[in-house]
């Protein structure tokens, strides 16, 4: 999952959503510098991203792009999944995206203290072109999977990727919002089980 999802499934709680928003950022011990809110933020952000990668749908969505990006796929189907929540019919309007979105950029604010460099330095962007609301946006996809080509190794463009998402569509979605569906309820039952409490 990427940025949009771990911000929705860090419930609202600023500590918790600092670490999910982070994790990708702190290495290993690196995690048990922080206050112990955004360590588990961390650790929800890991279990979420464990259950992903293990998770059926989320290979088969992989099969999809990796003719095109290889051992990439799963990035580029993180990304896909934070398009298919944020127009997803049962989640929230587009304006209660926009509300949604306003409302994580200021409690990440609060946290900004702790933010390691990389995230520090990308959290103006993200907040000044909106990146969390722009995921519903095709085009939003298309720079996403751009910006990913940007830090790649061994990606040179993401055009086929793109091509690919278009075309598989339907089915992408289809599998998205069961996979979803599995998801908010795994994440749900981390945080109240007390990794995120």
């Amino acid at each position: 999952m990427n940025y949009l999802a771990h911000a929705y499934f860090s419930f609202d709680h600023p500590e918790i959503l600092a670490g999910n928003m982070i994790s990708d950022f702190v290495k290993g011990k690196k995690q048990f510098d922080y206050p112990i809110g955004i360590q588990k933020g961390i650790r929800l952000h890991r279990a979420i991203d464990m259950y992903t990668d293990d998770h059926s749908i989320t290979k088969e969505i992989k099969k999809v792009f990796s003719p095109a990006v290889r051992l990439y796929a799963g990035a580029f189907t993180d990304i896909v999944y934070d398009h298919f929540l944020a127009i997803h019919p049962n989640e929230f309007s587009a304006e209660d995206w926009m509300d949604f979105t306003k409302k994580t950029y200021g409690l990440l604010k609060q946290q900004r203290d702790w933010f390691p460099e990389p995230f520090y330095s990308m959290f103006p962007y993200m907040e000044q072109q909106n990146w969390l609301f722009n995921y519903r946006y095709e085009w939003g996809i298309e720079n996403s999977f751009k910006g990913l080509v940007r830090r790649a190794t061994y990606l040179e463009h993401s055009n086929k990727a793109f091509d690919l998402f278009l075309s598989n569509y339907t089915q992408i979605q289809e599998l998205s919002n069961l996979f979803l569906t599995d998801v908010k309820k795994f994440a749900i039952g981390q945080f109240e089980e007390g990794i995120a409490k």
